[in-house]
């Protein structure tokens, strides 16, 4: 079930994980590991707190299975260009986001980022269980 719903929590880290992300693209780019895998873990998580920033979701894990299969389906769009077939010009916001560049790397590093975020989110959910 699926309920619009602010949270203020899942909003503010959705701004701090954003500006890692920025970090990262900007000055963390020079160090290879942190910009080719870590932002793409990380982006996973940030797509999962804007998400739940306005909308409450009982099933988190389907939620994260969501997120990997968007984030795939994101990279498929890359293998065949369609940001060059759509006319998107290089550098500009919609040919960053959309992406350039297929990597089957990137999508393991999707599913690690999902791993996490699933087995921190289990933990959450027991320790509100026990509660």
């Amino acid at each position: 079930m699926m309920k619009f719903k602010f949270s203020l929590k899942y909003f503010l880290l959705t701004i701090v994980i954003f500006l890692i992300e920025v970090l990262i693209a900007t000055k963390l780019k020079d160090i290879f590991f942190v910009r080719a895998y870590l932002g793409d873990v990380i982006v996973v998580i940030l797509i999962y707190t804007f998400i739940k920033s306005f909308i409450t979701i009982n099933n988190n894990q389907k939620l994260i299975l969501g997120i990997f299969i968007f984030s795939c389906l994101v990279e498929f769009t890359q293998y065949f260009t369609v940001a060059d077939k759509l006319g998107l010009q290089p550098g500009s916001v919609m040919y960053i986001v959309v992406g350039n560049s297929f990597s089957w790397i990137d999508i393991l590093c999707y599913a690690a980022g999902c791993l996490l975020l699933s087995i921190f989110v289990k933990t959450e959910d027991s320790k509100k269980n026990l509660n």
